[in-house]
Parts: structure tokens; C-alpha cells; sequence
């Protein structure tokens, strides 16, 4: 039978590209509810929950997940910072699986952006990220680039909040050293592209990727969804999964 997994979001681009991805590995579809479907009744016949929603339905999905012990695999971006504190609070009692991407690819960036960092120092290395999306994403800068900047900030044993540069417009006089600059691009139907950049006054960087297919990161979440539900209550997220 496999691992038994419903998904949260099901009738969404993404809902439809999980049942499919489900349907191509040892697993079994249990089944699938909209934003405002029943949920208590799906996590009771799931294994494993995959929920690819809306972050104002975060704090009602731990609340039912973590009554019904279920693990929940979560790639809903857009969080805030008492959203995230809900979801480690969760992870005490079920095992959550939190990831802003699912691409193998992404992660492996994630990890070498942070090795390069600790190398590459604020005063030295100017680092920006620049993301490009479709026209219908509703959060800006992505998760993924959120992401980046706080794999550049571990490498240089920063907090992010206090390095990050959001925007730049008008006279905003020379650049700072050290902080963490993102630009942010939306247009036409594009899945996803991700650069980290590092550059001197005699060097540059890139560490780029660009994503062709939402399959990737359906295939991905459901090969979580596998591996979260052999693992005991905690929080997780790709570079476990990965062993990077």
C-alpha cells in the first residue's frame, strides 16, 4: 500500500502536480481537501499530510495536525515571524518537514552559499540575490531568496534582520558594507530562478538556479513526505533530508 499521504490544498496548481507526483511513488493518495475542506479527517486516515496552502491557515493547520499526531510536510511561503513560531512549537509534538523549496538543486545552493560566505566576508564581498517569479506570486522576496540570505548570513555569523536590504530607490548614497541586498522580479509564467552574488572589486560569483517544471517541486515534497514518517517528532527540512 505505502505511505499513506493527503494533501492540503489539493484542487490548487500545486494540489494537482502532489497527486501526481503521489501516484509515482510507494505511496498511496488518501485523499485531498481544499483550504476550508475537513481536515481533521483527512490527517486521521493520512500518514503524512502535505500542505502547499496559504500562510493564513497556518496556525489552524498545526492546531489539527498536532491534536491528531499526524506529521505534516509544510511549503506554504509567505510566513510570518509568529507563523514560524507556531510551526516550531508543532514540531515538539509531530515531526514537521518545513521548506521554502523543494528542489534538491536549491539546497545543495543553500549549502555552498553559506560555505562560500564564511570565505567571502561582508567588507571584501558585496552579496545580493535576485529572484524572478510568475506575475500571480503574492510574496516578495521569495522564500527561496529569504532563504539565501539566511544561508549567507550563518556563513558570516550575522543575524539577517539586521543586514538585509530590501529596496533601493531615489538617492540612497553608497552601498553599505556588508549588508544583504535582494532584488525582485515578477513576470509572464516563471516557475522560479534564484542567484546568490558575490563580488569584489576583482571577482564575481554566481551561484544561479533556475527551475523548468513545478514537478520538481512535487517530486520533491512527496520523497519528504516518505522520509518525515520515519522520523520522530522535531522539525526538519531539506539539507537533513539530504544529509548536507
Amino acid at each position: 500500500m505505502g505511505t499513506r499521504v493527503g494533501i492540503v490544498g489539493s484542487t490548487g496548481r500545486m494540489g494537482k502536480l502532489l497527486t501526481e507526483a503521489i501516484l509515482g511513488q510507494d505511496a498511496t493518495l488518501v485523499g485531498g481537501v481544499g483550504r476550508d475542506g475537513d481536515l481533521a479527517a483527512l490527517a486521521a486516515d493520512s500518514d503524512v499530510v502535505v500542505d502547499f496552502t496559504v500562510a493564513a491557515a497556518v496556525k489552524r493547520h498545526a492546531e489539527v495536525l498536532t491534536a491528531c499526531r499526524t506529521p505534516w510536510v509544510l511549503g506554504t511561503t509567505g510566513l510570518s515571524v509568529s507563523d514560524d513560531l507556531t510551526v516550531r512549537d508543532a514540531a515538539a509534538t509531530i515531526p514537521v518537514f518545513q521548506a521554502a523549496n523543494f528542489a534538491p538543486g536549491v539546497n545543495l545552493i543553500l549549502a555552498i552559499a553559506e560555505r562560500l560566505a564564511a570565505y567571502l566576508p561582508g567588507d571584501t564581498h558585496d552579496a545580493e540575490i535576485l529572484e524572478m517569479h510568475h506575475r500571480q506570486k503574492v510574496d516578495a522576496p521569495s522564500g527561496t531568496a529569504l532563504a539565501l540570505g539566511r544561508a549567507i548570513a550563518l556563513g558570516r555569523g550575522v543575524d539577517l534582520v539586521d543586514v538585509m536590504e530590501l529596496a533601493r530607490h531615489g538617492h540612497t548614497g553608497p552601498r553599505a558594507s556588508g549588508n544583504i541586498g535582494f532584488a525582485v522580479l515578477r513576470g509572464g509564467q516563471i516557475v522560479g530562478s534564484h542567484s546568490a552574488i558575490f563580488t569584489s572589486g576583482t571577482e564575481q560569483i554566481v551561484l544561479a538556479h533556475h527551475a523548468l517544471d513545478r514537478r520538481i517541486f512535487a517530486d520533491g515534497a512527496v520523497r519528504a513526505a516518505m522520509w518525515l514518517v520515519k522520523q520522530p517528532p522535531g522539525y526538519y527540512g531539506m539539507r537533513d533530508f539530504l544529509g548536507v
